[in-house]
């Protein structure tokens, strides 16, 4: 009998996670690696939030956490969400959890089983669809090709639902292709899912700030307030506030619905560090000028990059709208050969030969849509130029 869960022969290591800890790896051998993988801004968290910390230590803020969030947090979550999304949440239809990926994760474990579907428009996070997977459901991936700016049309949802749709996920801004969805075209989603009132969505907004070229944000709850009651809308202050070490997310939805992830957190990891939670006490009621400073500068390198992959014949990286990544086509690449002779087959080879010139990425398969691969532009001006110049020199010298 084996001795662990078959579930996990269903799920994977985060791809993301295992390009990272490989360019960690070559870095240790003594390999110059510039690692793109990872989705972490490379700011310091801001100081305000840090002051926090200090004043919530100073307080002795360090005992067990209710389950669902200190109420000062959950009610700063409400006040945001009214103040830059327009919907009106009590503090009893918002959680706190160990990062968005927890909420996430046990949104669908307290929700899917045997026979369940969740249509997942794909390119995705990396993540979601596992955590369908590990929740005994069947994701149903719906490709959406850069013609459509990598984003789901009204018709391909319409195809997808079927009486076993559960959820939809919508991830805007977009990781990793950076596609921002407007409100019109939010809009036509919606008006498909009013005909379907079985189905579910779950909006992950974790980008919502971090915009590009003055895109407007919408999300869907928003949008279309008959959806309020079947939407739970998730947001945290990883990517935003620089504040990925502190691991906390947030999200509102239905109070039922809010009501069972607690539950299910509640035997797993319980109260989410009190640390974590004051300090997002502070970045959700301070200042906020600092954001769009930061954004701009995101801006200003994916323009920077872009302007350099015009020498990289071979690889076309798509206009993000928001996030920080570039999703780079690389099929034309393929049938070329190394200076060792080895002939690149897909876009795995392709990553492996960036990879031996100094760059690590994430190849595209493991988002869902091939040939391409994801870099994130999360990193410094002067790395960024210089591993383009790196892939200009591993294309230059392919034959």
């Amino acid at each position: 009998m084996p001795f662990y869960s078959d579930r996990l022969t269903r799920i994977k290591l985060s791809p993301s996670t295992a390009a990272t800890m490989r360019a960690r790896e070559l870095r240790a051998q003594g390999h110059d690696i510039i690692a793109l993988t990872i989705g972490q801004p490379d700011f310091n968290t801001p100081e305000h939030v840090k002051q926090g910390v200090m004043a919530a230590l100073a307080r002795n803020e360090t005992k067990y956490p209710p389950i669902d969030g200190i109420p000062e947090l959950r009610e700063a979550a409400a006040r945001k969400f009214q103040r830059e999304n327009a919907l009106t949440y009590s503090p009893d239809q918002v959680m706190v959890g160990t990062g968005s990926k927890q909420i996430i994760f046990n949104a669908m474990l307290a929700t899917i089983g045997p026979g369940d579907e969740a249509i997942i428009p794909a390119p995705y996070w990396i993540s979601y669809l596992d955590m369908v997977l590990v929740s005994d459901g069947t994701p149903v991936e719906v490709p959406c090709s850069a013609e459509s700016g990598f984003k789901l049309t009204p018709a391909q949802l319409e195809a997808a639902i079927t009486p076993r749709t559960k959820w939809l996920f919508l991830n805007s801004p977009n990781n990793p292709t950076g596609a921002v969805y407007s409100r019109a075209e939010i809009r036509g989603l919606a008006d498909v899912l009013l005909r379907h009132p079985h189905v579910w969505i779950l909006t992950d907004d974790i980008y919502e700030h971090l915009r590009f070229d003055h895109i407007e944000f919408a999300t869907i709850a928003q949008v279309e307030p008959k959806l309020y009651d079947r939407t739970l809308t998730v947001n945290g202050v990883s990517k935003a506030y620089a504040m990925t070490g502190f691991r906390l997310g947030y999200a509102a939805g239905p109070k039922e619905l809010i009501k069972n992830i607690v539950k299910l957190q509640s035997q797993s990891t319980a109260g989410v560090s009190s640390i974590s939670q004051w300090a997002a006490v502070e970045a959700l009621n301070g200042p906020q000028e600092f954001i769009p400073q930061r954004a701009a500068e995101f801006q200003a390198r994916r323009d920077r990059a872009l302007e350099m992959f015009r020498d990289i014949p071979g690889l076309q990286p798509n206009y993000p709208e928001g996030a920080f990544y570039l999703f780079v086509r690389c099929g034309d690449l393929y049938g070329r050969k190394t200076p060792q002779g080895k002939v690149l087959k897909d876009e795995a080879d392709v990553v492996l030969h960036l990879m031996d010139n100094g760059v690590a990425v994430v190849l595209g398969a493991a988002y869902g849509l091939s040939p391409y691969f994801r870099m994130s532009i999360a990193t410094d001006m002067a790395k960024l130029e210089e591993a383009c110049r790196r892939m200009q020199r591993a294309v230059a010298e392919l034959t």
